[in-house]
């Protein structure tokens, strides 16, 4: 699949804040590497209570440095409204102008939820606090968050952040084009008409995946479950099966309008890097 010359759609990519050394030194060379296919942004995760807050802005502030487009993430959990602001102008002063706001999820033993309880909540903040500053991405389901109710209180849920300012939405992963096609027809029927770009997670260990899957809701569909339990063991199958399904789902999306991709790296970038290939991006 070959983009033409006024291709708007936007590929991207994640990182989470390494923890040691050899995480910094590793996550470099995977910048470098990803740096090479031009993406629009790369966001970096963030964590709550503090865990890797100070992690994201580092990661954030050399991203920037050289030349690339930083989109951190901030999360409500844990977090008050003069963090946000402090948060918001050292985003400023560096030059970012993409972010990403969630909820986020309270980690274990940890009781203080923070002054923001919904995203849309934080994006309104955003809003008030930056105006047009910034670019505001959330979070989408296409199956639907694990703790809603139902499907139409999810859309509603989805509706609000839309509403309190959101520019755009990065889906949670998912390997059922299907499910993303209809979410987008749903938005569209309740006049909700932001893009929503699809996370790609590549696969390269099944019982990781196996764990986040399970996690945070995201299907993984029997046969393709049933195909990486036969390769587990043999980890140059499975990461050649992966790309195939990975390529495949990323090719329909776009056949089908998907507005981009935002490719899920685990600070990996052999598997982005064989995918982004194939697809000719």
């Amino acid at each position: 699949m070959q983009s033409d010359t006024h291709d708007t759609r936007l590929f991207s990519c994640e990182f989470f804040p390494p923890k040691t050394p050899e995480g910094t030194a590793n996550l470099r060379a995977t910048l470098a590497a990803l740096a090479a296919l031009k993406p629009a942004f790369f966001s970096v995760t963030f964590g709550a209570g503090g865990s890797t807050r100070e992690g994201t802005y580092d990661v954030i502030r050399e991203i920037q440095a050289h030349g690339l487009q930083g989109a951190p993430h901030i999360s409500c959990i844990g977090t008050t409204r003069a963090e946000v602001r402090g948060l918001l102008q050292a985003y400023q002063d560096i030059g970012v102008k993409r972010l990403v706001a969630l909820r986020g999820d309270l980690p274990s033993g940890m009781v203080e939820r923070g002054e923001f309880a919904y995203a849309n909540e934080l994006v309104a903040f955003i809003r008030e606090t930056s105006g047009d500053t910034f670019h505001i991405e959330v979070a989408a389901y296409p199956e639907y968050h694990p703790e809603a109710p139902s499907p139409r209180v999810d859309l509603k849920n989805f509706k609000r952040k839309v509403a309190a300012g959101a520019d755009s939405a990065i889906t949670q992963y998912f390997y059922s084009a299907e499910a993303y096609l209809r979410f987008v027809q749903e938005c569209a029927a309740e006049d909700v008409h932001i893009p929503i770009v699809p996370g790609i997670m590549p696969i390269t260990n099944y019982r990781q995946l196996a764990r986040f899957s399970d996690n945070c809701g995201a299907e993984i569909p029997r046969w393709i479950r049933k195909k990486l339990e036969e390769y587990q063991d043999d980890l140059t199958s499975l990461r050649a099966f992966g790309v195939d399904v990975v390529t495949h789902l990323c090719a329909v999306l776009l056949e089908h309008g998907a507005p981009g991709l935002h490719f899920y790296t685990l600070n990996k970038h052999q598997p982005t890097r064989e995918i982004w290939k194939r697809l000719r991006l």
